[in-house]
């Protein structure tokens, strides 16, 4: 399994990468543009239905601010040296654009259900490639990978940081997250919008601020370890494999990280009621630079701001070293604040993840009825407490390499459907008009 993993995101990095760059330069570093991105972000919707941009994009935020934003970066550490930092903020860039073509190409080919409106790659795949089994395929994998793995990988690791402190029943705390889950998802979209609108802000902020505080405090640092970023990003002698080493490491975390190219954020950008799909692109890469320059970066300048030495880990996951870096600034308090990060994060992952879950699960059963989704929130929330229950290790390697498989097809996807939005983007700047309907550049019925 490890083997087949490294293959994949291999393949998928190669073509994340060169899809990241290819729309760069066709969209004239659009993703760059802080002014469009400022302008764009508080945009009204163009109707009452479905969910705001905003609403959107914390969806999509509280799933991919995960733990990893915490363990990963660790690890990254360990294993490539601190010059995995620099690649990880040039992934950052380089995959962007990717999100915006995603996000955007969501929104053109978004369908209209009562109130709410759906999409994501398995809409723009069936609708713009016309490739529909290939749309089952990828809709079966979101389904399946979210409801059967990461869910339950987010409710292991919640009961896991509690046992850490109280002598909880697994399942006690399994139980709780279920219904809390449930509380919160059993009101569809705009529930979980809702949610999401208020608690996302709040832990980003959280660990936003305890970053910068730990920052302020060893300003005198800053400079050394800015030096030694750089210096080792390009150090052709850093380690046994040298700078391409530090390289892959840094960009295939920073890949894990934001997701962007993936087409996971597209799914929330779907039930957007977006003025226009450029838009929608455009404000879904904050989440890209939120989760790279804020937290995974907040991240790697606690741990380099304290003790760390890697000599002294063996065989690590990453979370230790950050644990032993929060516990060096703040002492007990720092282990608390890294607990509750943990939660928060998985919580929030819990519920954009269903939410991933079920929208992928109405394409693939276009006649479910309400009564059906509603047995799908009540098994999710039962799965959620056996992930209390069960060991994590085998479900994280098979999400691995799920999520490979969904970046390359969804990279596929969004290369071929590259005339859609070199038109959407003459479009926005003025330069063309077009009836997209009559084109056949997608629906937004």
């Amino acid at each position: 399994m490890a083997y087949l993993n490294s293959v994949l995101w291999s393949v998928a990095t190669v073509f994340l990468t060169a899809s990241g760059v290819y729309y760069a330069f066709k969209l004239k570093f659009l993703h760059l543009n802080v002014k469009e991105i400022y302008h764009n972000l508080f945009k009204k919707k163009k109707d009452n239905k479905g969910i705001s941009p905003f609403a959107s994009l914390m969806v999509s935020l509280g799933a991919c601010i995960g733990v990893g934003s915490l363990a990963g970066i660790a690890l990254a550490i360990y294993k490539g040296g601190v010059g995995t930092i620099f690649w990880i903020w040039i992934s950052c860039l380089i995959m962007a654009p990717n999100s915006l073509v995603e996000n955007l190409l969501a929104v053109i080919y978004q369908k209209k259900k009562g109130s709410e409106y759906y999409g994501g790659p398995p809409y723009y795949i069936r609708d713009g490639l016309g490739y529909k089994k290939l749309a089952l395929v990828f809709a079966f994998i979101v389904a399946f990978s979210y409801l059967f793995g990461f869910l339950t990988i987010q409710s292991n690791t919640i009961a896991t940081s509690i046992t850490n402190f109280f002598n909880v029943p697994n399942f006690l705390i399994g139980l709780v997250v279920g219904v809390l889950s449930f509380i919160i998802i059993h009101n569809g979209i705009k529930g979980i919008a809702k949610f999401s609108s208020v608690f996302v802000p709040l832990m980003g902020l959280l660990y936003f601020g305890v970053s910068l505080f730990l920052v302020i405090k060893n300003f005198n640092m800053l400079p050394s370890i800015l030096s030694r970023i750089f210096h080792e990003a390009f150090n052709f002698k850093a380690l046994g494999w040298g700078m391409f080493s530090v390289i892959i490491i840094g960009i295939q975390r920073g890949i894990f990280s934001n997701e962007a190219g993936v087409g996971t954020a597209a799914i929330a950008s779907g039930s957007s009621g977006a003025k226009s799909p450029i838009s929608q692109g455009l404000i879904q890469t904050v989440g890209v630079y939120i989760t790279t320059f804020i937290i995974c970066t907040g991240t790697a300048f606690i741990i380099l701001t304290s003790n760390y030495n890697p000599s002294n880990y063996i065989d690590v996951n990453g979370i230790e070293i950050t644990l032993d870096a929060l516990y060096y600034h703040l002492g007990n308090l720092g282990t608390i604040i890294l607990y509750f990060c943990i939660i928060a994060f998985s919580f929030s992952t819990i519920i954009s993840g269903y939410y991933y879950g079920e929208v992928n699960m109405r394409f693939l059963l276009k006649s479910i009825t309400d009564k059906q989704i509603f047995l799908l929130k009540i098994l999710t929330c039962i799965l959620l407490v056996l992930g209390c229950l069960i060991s994590a290790n085998v479900l994280w390697g098979m999400v691995d390499i799920l999520t490979a498989i969904l970046a390359i097809i969804n990279v596929f996807a969004m290369l071929n459907l590259r005339k859609d939005v070199i038109i959407e983007y003459m479009n926005y700047r003025g330069r063309c008009s077009y009836d997209r309907k009559r084109l056949g550049h997608g629906s937004r019925k």
